[in-house]
């Protein structure tokens, strides 16, 4: 297994561990490969509605789950989708934790 296949494994296995059981039990069923019809699919769908998430409903958290989706199957996609992921992740920490640290300076004042 290539290390961007085995990355992109840690990382359906991280988001399964965040979400609830029920979407957890779903997208381990859609990583199977014998799923692969419905996969690729579902994913351009989930690009596309990320892609235009000014309507109602639709929105930019569709388009990581969509190009993760595509991952599985197209190999070239793995390492950006990987590297975007793990950036992503660590700015959102980042951001977090500015937001946490100056909510706890106000209440000190």
């Amino acid at each position: 297994m290539s290390k961007s296949r085995q990355r992109l494994n840690r990382q359906f296995e991280r988001l399964q561990r965040r979400i609830p059981a029920f979407a957890a039990n779903w997208l381990e069923r859609l990583r199977r490969p014998e799923a692969r019809l419905i996969r690729i699919p579902l994913g351009v769908l989930l690009v596309l509605g990320g892609i235009f998430s000014f309507l109602p409903v639709l929105g930019i958290w569709m388009l990581p789950l969509g190009l993760l989706l595509l991952a599985v199957d197209l190999v070239f996609l793995q390492g950006p989708v990987n590297l975007a992921i793990v950036r992503g992740g660590r700015k959102w920490t980042t951001w977090r934790r500015a937001r946490r640290d100056k909510k706890a300076a106000a209440q000190h004042r």
